[in-house]
């Protein structure tokens, strides 16, 4: 019997794929959970109609991130901070930090989880910031630490 499965099934496939199973095994495993649904021509036709949607979807967050990216590219943000007299910090700029300063003066809003630092800074000067938007799509920005 082909059956459309709706979740991941171990053993089986994953969300979406049409498989092949035995007739007790959909009738008495995978029915009764909702783990899967007959594939009819009606069924199919509601699974292709939603890959394509999702593919859609997927593509529409694609373009709106390189577009994010290229209007991040090449600017720059400035960051205040307490330090000591050597021009150590007090502490450190976090991605939450520079999120913030993203929202404040550019008017962006950039989750946190997005911003990529290699190391803490902990020191006053010029950092090359990377933010990554998408899969494969990335931002570079300049951050400027001041006392």
């Amino acid at each position: 019997m082909k059956v459309i499965l709706l979740s991941d099934v171990k053993g089986q496939g994953k969300k979406g794929e049409i498989v092949n199973v035995s007739d007790g095994y959909a009738r008495n495993y995978l029915f009764p959970r909702n783990l899967a649904e007959e594939a009819t021509a009606q069924n199919l036709n509601s699974a292709q109609v939603k890959k394509e949607a999702a593919a859609h979807k997927k593509a529409v967050e694609k373009k709106n991130a390189q577009q994010l990216a290229k209007e991040l590219e090449n600017k720059g943000i400035t960051i205040k901070a307490k330090c000591g007299s050597t021009g150590r910090l007090f502490g450190a700029i976090t991605s939450a930090e520079i999120a913030d300063a993203l929202r404040e003066q550019m008017g962006m809003e950039i989750d946190k989880k997005k911003v990529v630092l290699a190391n803490p800074i902990k020191e006053l000067g010029k950092y090359t910031i990377v933010i990554k938007l998408y899969a494969g799509v990335q931002a570079s920005i300049a951050l400027n630490v001041e006392e």
